[in-house]
Order: structure tokens, then C-alpha cells, then sequence
């Protein structure tokens, strides 16, 4: 086998260096799943369609839950109909858990073979739909195990027990007071997150949209499918640079190399290797070289009848000077053996068409032979590392919003809160944010994480319209102009009196210097409240998604205005819109929004809107602390679904964004939550 000449063995050498690191990054950047005192399976399994009357649904965690656990089941419409739930028997689990803590910057296995089931009796199934079951609980290291899971019903309609009311208790204080010391200040070991979403991609004035990212699973599969590829590409390179024809191994013999007319020659460039043909062999004495020894580390190769020579570092000891075609050494200008620093263009000497090929050696093929056994070992590291990252993992996943993923039937994030304000449903990992759980609304502060919202103006005359600028400046005191778009915008600007009427939801636009601008008109007089709703890009290129807020004031004579009683249904334009479920604090359950146009007989035909078929705001009365509400990127039995879990009993009005036939409609709800 011949010795790849110096360039192409260089550019092997770098893709494979580039493809090792690319699979140590990789393999480095898939956290394993964490599953303590999760939710493992459940009866009906997660997505499942049921065609036969259910009485109960059974839920297997991973330890058995607190006595004060906390369980809802809503049916489609909005309605409770669990009727309580019981302790059951642990059962072995067909398939093993395995969860991963962090502890001492090692992740530390723990595998869990038996379901601990908490049934949850169902009082009636009123309807055909999906159904949402969600539960709360405190794990026995302090981790909130907090989520849902939910199954399609199409059998036959049940009646309710005879004097059965839908209950409307809540979560136990206790329980409430144990989940949110832990939100606010953690305890025991800390499990491994689960795989962060890719961020969006940043941008600079003026802003541009972007589409969603795939999964981490799918990337994972992508990457792993990419490596290997460039793996198969490199040995595929090394195999085709091997010469069709030579010495049979281990048959290596010294021959004489007939030189050419004196005149036929060429030259190669500066920086580029003479034939490695001419300095493979040995004088046609069969001689050693000037040096006496096998040890020499440089190849010398000379031309006839120049008196010019070219110096290259030889790369294997093994290697010994080469001898000229007339049977004299040459040596580099300094001392034998010593290693050269510099080449020289040199001309060099093709061999004829008759030339035998130079001899394999048993440096060339321990060369060529290592270069394939890295090019092998590499996928089979791949392959094996892929199959360890995947292990314990290959059951289908649930996730709680307190920050843990465990294995189970398949649920993907539901209802998971983010501490900026944002709430995501399920399906929807690409917009989940850093720092995602439960216990604070947001944009009640001017100022979070080094970032600041600066207007520039802070009044406005009541009916005339402005030109709203401010400026979101970072810790280092100038102006943020990196932005990461998120539902088509990159950054949301909500308006609303202190009162809560006045709505308004607004898009600014953004100079290169980092102000943002937009026009803005206020028709009541009184004080206002301006949220910035965005995701900044930082200066180590982390996406950090804030919700800062600023006071606004239009001067005049205010009276303000009291909040409408809790109502399911409001108009908005043409349309009817009903709210359907029951929002409990601490707790993530479903709100479905159902528009249909004012007495028609069918639904009106919702269109998207920034992404998604409608969005959702709740601002609290008293500190205006806000929760930014998104949906299930596809309509759920004709309704717009959100995963709500509020942050603190109380009153919010809560706004709904929806489109139709290209105009925006708004319509507001007070609601309230125990």
C-alpha cells in the first residue's frame, strides 16, 4: 500500500479530526433523561383512543405519591369529571425506568422497575373528545412532579351519578407551599434536565422570521447519521488512494531509477512536495544513507544535473535519506539527519512509464493501516455511543414542568411555565425557555438578568397618536440589537390600562442602533402599563427570553374602570368566543377557546396568526404581573388549546388573539382563579 502524499493525507487527518470532535460534542451534549418520582405509564396509555367505557385511569409513577397528591380529569367541554383516586398496589413495570441525578458533577444511574399506580375514578364520560388528565405532587427529594397526560374517548356517552356535582376543590395548601419551596430554592440532588430546544436564530434590524426546529431525538438521529457518513467518506478516500499495482508485501526491493534527459524536467510550486517516489528508495549500491542509520528524519530528493536539492521533514522515523539517480547522497544544508524547516522549489524528475513502483514498506502500511483503524474505530464509538445515550431513553417520554423528564407513554412537554412569563403546550419544545416552571407571572419589573427597557418618552396626550421608541439596554450600557424571533416577531409589545382595559398587542420595528418604535395611541387617561416581550441573544450567544415592563401615563381625569364578572362567553367582532375549562393555581390544565361566528351554524375559520391559531394573555389584577400563554400548534376538536398553570390564586383578565378572513379579533375574559 502507498503513503498517501502530504495533502491529501492532511485533509483526511482533518476531517477526521473534525468529525471526532463533532461526535464528542455530540455525544457530550445529550444529557440522559431524568425520571424520579415521574409519571412512568398510565391506563390508557398516553394518545391512546378508547372505544369502551371507562370507570377509572390509572397512573404509575416512579414512587408512590403524597397522600395530598392532587388530581383533575377534564373532559372535552371543559367539565371535571373525576371522582377522587386511591392508592394502589406497586406492580412490576414491563419496561424499567432509568433516571439520572447530577450529583458531584457525575450523572449517577438509578434504574426503577415497579409503578406505584394512583386510579382516579371517573364520575361519567359526557362526551366523545379528548380527555386531559393532570396531577400535582411533591417527589420525596423535594422535586415537583407536576404534569399531564391525555387520551381520546369515542365510546358511548355515561351518565353522571344520581346528586354527582362536579368538584371544584383545589390543591391542598400544604401541598402548594412544599411545590413552591422548591421552585424558588431547589432541593436534593439535582436530575438531568432534559434536552434544551435550539434556539431560535438571532437577528439584527431589520427583523426577519424563522421556522421552528425539529426535536433533540431528531437531531440526535441527523447528527449521528451525518458523522458516520463523513467517517465512511474518509476510508473511502484512503481505500481509493491505494495503488493497483506493486510489490507483493513484504517482497520490498532497492532498484535503480533511469534518469531522464538532463533537460526534461519540472518545476513545483513554492511549498509543494517533490515526487515521493524519488525519495523513497535507496542508492542503487543498495547503501545505507550519508547518515549510516535508519533514524534520519529528513527526506532529501535531488535533481540531475542542477546541483539543487529540496528538503522535507520525513514523516516516520523509520524513513532513511534518499539517494539521487546517480547513485551519490545528498544531504540537506546543515547537519545529516537534522529536521528541515523550510522546503525549496525544486525541479523534480519523473520516473518513466516503464518505473517500477516504489516498494510498500512496513511504515507505509502502518500509516495507511492506522488510518483505517481510526476511520473504523470512530464508527464503532459512534454506534456505541448513540446506543448508551439511548439507553433507558427508548421508552416514550412525559415531561413535568418542574424540570425532570421521565419515560412513559409518550406525552410530550404539556403545560410546562416558563419563569419568564411564557407558557408553552405540548408538542411545542422549540419555544420552551430556559428556566421553565411555576410560582411568578413577569414584566412587573423594569429591569431583569442585566437588561433594561428605556422609553424614551413616558407620557402621552390622551387620543393623539405617537411614536413610541425605547430601547432594550444590556449590562454592558449599550443598546441590544440581537433578538431572536419568536412567533414571527421579534419582540411583542402588550399595552394595557392599570385597570386592565385597553388592550393592545403591537409590533415595533427596530433601527440598526437598537431603537424600537411604534405608533401608539391611548384614549383613556390614566396610568398604563408597557410590556416588552422578547428573547435577547447575549454576548456568549445564549437566547435569553425576559418580559420587562415599564409605567405609561396619560394625563387627565381617570376613573378607573372595574373588572367585568367571570363569564365563559364574549364577543368579539362577529364572532362568539367560549372559553371552556377551569384554571387551578399551581396545577396545568387545559383551556380550550372555541370561535364560531355569531349565529351561524358552523365554526368561523380560524386562520394563524403569528405562528399558531391564537394567543393568549393573562395579566393579574393589582401588580399587573403578566403570563404569555401559547397554543397547541393544531386545533384540538375544533378549539384553540392552551396548557395553563396559573401562577397565584386570584383575578386576571385574560385577552385571546385570534384571526379570521385576515383580520385580528380580541376577545377578553375575567378569570378567576382560587
Amino acid at each position: 500500500m502507498r503513503r498517501l502524499p502530504a495533502a491529501p493525507r492532511r485533509a483526511v487527518s482533518g476531517l477526521l479530526a473534525l468529525v471526532l470532535a463533532s461526535a464528542a460534542v455530540l455525544l457530550a451534549s445529550t444529557p440522559p433523561a431524568a425520571a424520579h418520582g415521574t409519571l412512568a405509564v398510565s391506563t390508557p396509555a398516553e394518545g391512546a383512543t378508547v372505544d369502551k367505557a371507562l370507570s377509572t385511569v390509572e397512573l404509575y409513577f416512579t414512587e408512590q405519591v403524597r397522600d395530598d397528591a392532587y388530581f383533575t380529569v377534564t373532559a372535552p367541554g371543559g367539565a371535571r369529571v373525576d371522582n377522587g383516586w386511591t392508592h394502589g398496589a406497586p406492580t412490576p413495570l414491563d419496561r424499567p425506568v432509568r433516571e439520572y441525578f447530577l450529583v458531584d458533577g457525575v450523572f449517577e444511574p438509578r434504574e426503577y422497575a415497579t409503578g406505584y399506580p394512583a386510579t382516579v375514578t371517573l364520575a361519567h364520560l359526557p362526551a366523545t373528545g379528548r380527555y386531559s388528565v393532570s396531577y400535582l405532587s411533591v417527589a420525596s427529594d423535594g422535586e415537583t412532579v407536576r404534569g399531564t397526560m391525555s387520551f381520546r374517548y369515542t365510546g358511548p356517552v355515561t351518565d353522571a351519578p344520581a346528586g354527582w356535582q362536579p368538584p371544584t376543590d383545589q390543591p391542598a395548601p400544604a401541598l402548594l407551599a412544599a411545590a413552591q419551596q422548591h421552585e424558588t430554592s431547589g432541593s436534593g440532588a439535582t436530575p438531568a434536565t432534559s434536552p434544551e430546544a435550539a434556539p431560535a436564530p438571532a437577528m439584527t434590524a431589520p427583523p426577519s422570521s424563522s421556522g421552528d426546529g425539529g426535536d433533540g431525538a431528531g437531531r440526535l438521529a441527523w447528527l449521528t447519521g451525518a458523522v458516520a457518513l463523513g467517517a465512511a467518506l474518509a476510508a473511502l478516500l484512503v481505500l481509493r488512494r491505494r495503488p493497483t499495482t506493486g510489490v507483493p508485501t513484504g517482497r520490498s526491493r532497492p532498484t535503480r531509477r533511469p534518469a531522464r534527459p538532463r533537460g526534461d524536467t519540472r518545476r513545483t510550486g513554492t511549498g509543494r512536495r517533490p515526487d515521493a517516489r524519488a525519495g523513497a528508495k535507496k542508492s542503487a549500491s543498495g547503501g545505507k544513507s550519508a547518515t549510516g542509520g535508519a533514524k534520519a528524519s529528513t527526506v532529501t530528493a535531488s535533481t540531475v544535473g542542477t546541483g539543487r536539492t529540496s528538503t522535507v521533514a520525513a514523516t516516520s522515523p523509520a524513513r532513511v535519506n534518499a539517494t539521487s539517480a546517480t547513485g551519490g547522497t545528498s544531504s540537506a544544508d546543515g547537519p545529516v539527519g537534522a529536521l528541515a524547516t523550510t522546503e525549496r522549489e525544486t525541479p523534480v524528475v519523473d520516473p518513466p512509464d516503464d518505473a517500477e513502483p516504489a516498494p510498500v514498506g512496513p511504515a507505509n502500511r502502518r500509516g495507511d493501516t492506522r488510518l483505517v483503524l481510526l476511520v473504523g474505530g470512530l464508527v464503532v464509538a459512534l454506534l456505541a455511543g448513540f446506543g448508551l445515550g439511548r439507553l433507558g431513553t427508548d421508552e416514550p417520554r412525559t415531561t413535568s414542568t418542574g424540570g425532570r423528564q421521565a419515560a412513559t407513554a409518550g406525552a410530550p412537554v404539556a403545560g410546562a411555565m416558563a419563569g419568564d412569563g411564557h407558557q408553552h403546550p405540548p408538542g411545542t419544545g422549540p419555544h420552551t425557555h430556559p428556566g421553565d416552571g411555576t410560582g411568578q407571572a413577569t414584566g412587573t419589573q423594569v429591569s431583569v438578568g442585566g437588561y433594561t427597557m428605556q422609553p424614551v418618552l413616558r407620557t402621552q396626550q390622551s387620543g393623539k397618536a405617537v411614536d413610541y421608541r425605547f430601547r432594550i439596554v444590556g449590562p454592558d450600557g449599550q443598546p441590544a440589537t440581537r433578538f431572536a424571533v419568536v412567533h414571527d416577531k421579534p419582540l411583542h409589545l402588550i399595552v394595557v390600562g392599570n385597570d386592565l382595559g385597553g388592550y393592545q398587542h403591537l409590533h415595533p420595528t427596530m433601527t440598526p442602533d437598537g431603537t424600537w418604535s411604534v405608533p401608539l395611541t391611548l384614549d383613556r387617561a390614566g396610568d398604563h402599563r408597557v410590556y416588552a416581550d422578547f428573547s435577547v441573544t447575549t454576548t456568549d450567544g445564549r437566547q435569553l427570553p425576559l418580559v420587562l415592563g415599564v409605567d405609561h401615563q396619560v394625563p387627565g381625569a381617570y376613573t378607573p374602570a372595574g373588572l367585568p364578572p367571570p363569564q365563559r362567553e364574549t364577543t368579539a367582532g362577529p364572532y362568539t368566543v367560549v372559553l371552556e375549562g377551569t384554571p387551578t393555581v399551581g396545577v396545568t390544565t387545559p383551556l380550550a377557546l372555541r370561535v364560531d361566528r355569531t349565529g351561524g351554524t358552523e365554526p368561523a375559520r380560524l386562520e394563524r396568526y403569528l405562528g399558531a391559531y391564537g394567543h393568549l394573555v393573562l395579566i393579574r389584577e393589582g401588580d399587573l404581573g403578566l403570563v404569555h400563554v401559547h397554543p397547541e400548534q393544531e386545533l384540538v376538536d375544533g378549539a384553540v388549546t392552551f396548557w395553563l398553570t396559573p401562577p397565584s390564586p386570584g383575578r386576571y383578565r385574560a385577552f385571546f388573539d385570534f384571526q379570521v378572513d385576515g383580520e385580528v379579533h380580541t376577545a377578553a375574559y375575567t378569570v378567576t382563579v382560587e
